[in-house]
């Protein structure tokens, strides 16, 4: 799949199981390290009891990837440690399981706050460019735009 590429970096959205059960096979087949926020420490260690990541994502973090640059968002909600990745350059956001064309991430999972994740959004994601196109670790891509109007609903359902 990478076709000859170089891979840099495995970069974890969050450590749910379904995120990260190939993470260390995959990074070891590519010899690249695996970043994960510190937060989700708990949930990897679930996971991947034997092995930690390699390195710690951060806050504000850019990080070069193919001479694109990616900022590290810290969205905790859906997983403490939860981030996406964001390239204003090329007007994109990773959110991984943090915002999906239908609302936020699912928040039933332990270690899953509903309020928090909504309060990440808010300040983290519709904080960006309307024209910012979301990529979800998980269905169809949208635009911040086209999510920002729908957050006074989700959290009606959080009260």
């Amino acid at each position: 799949m990478v076709s000859g590429r170089t891979v840099q970096a495995v970069l974890a959205t969050h450590a749910h199981d379904d995120h990260v059960r190939r993470a260390p096979e995959l990074a070891d087949a590519v010899g690249a390290p695996v970043f994960l926020h510190p937060d989700d420490l708990p949930l990897w260690n679930l996971v991947h009891p034997d092995r930690g990541p390699d390195r710690y994502s951060a806050d504000e973090q850019v990080l070069e990837v193919g001479g694109v640059s990616l900022q590290v968002l810290h969205t905790p909600g859906h997983a403490p440690g939860s981030v996406c990745l964001h390239s204003r350059e090329l007007g994109v956001v990773f959110t991984g399981d943090t915002l999906f064309a239908d609302g936020p991430g699912a928040t039933g999972r332990s270690f899953s706050d509903f309020d928090v994740i909504v309060e990440s959004i808010w300040d983290r994601l519709l904080t960006l460019s309307e024209h910012t196109v979301v990529h979800p670790g998980h269905g169809p891509s949208v635009t911040v735009g086209e999510v920002s109007p729908h957050l006074t609903e989700w959290m009606a359902r959080s009260h």
